[in-house]
């Protein structure tokens, strides 16, 4: 995974929230929810032609449509940002696949250590949770990585038999800087054999956040 270029900024329809800014890895192609619907329809599209650069209209115009009704879900649901992460594996043995979605939230509360510590209280209790203190350079946050196993029917494998699958989550509370909001980052994969890849890029996104002064111009910042 390639180092991380490009700097975005989060909005969420209907709320106004202080600027936040993050890098993405190469790799990640993402859709901003927050964009009107035409706007995010053609972000859909333009999505799936950078995943599927060999396909044909058809597949374009039928993932198009599935990736812009799942950003209109997730916007009602307070989502403001969704990607979907597609690496090489070595060897040409396939490819490794996650999706991020990143929402915010008010939590009321303008001390980040404050926020931060009430979050990693209600995160402990489920004792199948990973729990994690992070001081990032925007300042404190809490991860909190879990796994679940699924069973995927029988008519969806190659083998024609129900087949387990393992799902891997890492999740990123991270307190605003400048008001009393929360920011989510969740990355989920079925690649758990490239966990520690997938880890290292969440860590470069979330190190990456920043809070910039609330006269800065929306949009992409260079």
């Amino acid at each position: 995974m390639n180092t991380p270029e490009t700097l975005q900024d989060l909005t969420i329809e209907g709320a106004v929230l202080p600027p936040m800014a993050f890098r993405l890895p190469d790799g990640m192609h993402a859709i901003e929810v927050s964009l009107d619907a035409d706007e995010r329809a053609q972000a859909a599209q333009q999505l799936v032609r950078e995943i599927y650069p060999r396909g044909e209209v058809p597949l374009w115009e039928t993932m198009g449509s599935l990736y812009s009704a799942m950003a209109d879900q997730m916007l009602a649901s307070g989502v403001g940002f969704f990607g979907i992460g597609l690496y090489g594996l070595e060897d040409d043995r396939g490819v490794a696949h996650c999706s991020l979605t990143i929402a915010a939230f008010e939590s009321g509360e303008t001390d980040q250590e404050v926020v931060a510590q009430g979050i990693k209280a209600l995160l402990l209790r489920d004792t199948l949770r990973e729990v994690t203190w992070l001081d990032l350079p925007c300042g404190p946050a809490v991860c909190a990585v879990s796994f679940q196993k699924l069973v995927v029917d029988g008519g969806y494998t190659k083998s024609g038999q129900d087949e387990e699958l393992i799902m891997g989550q890492i999740q990123v509370h991270i307190p605003f800087a400048t008001g009393p909001y929360t920011a989510v980052f969740t990355l989920d994969t079925a690649s758990v054999e490239q966990w520690d890849e997938f880890a290292h890029a969440v860590a470069g996104i979330v190190g990456s956040v920043e809070f910039p002064p609330s006269t800065a111009p929306a949009g992409l910042l260079d």
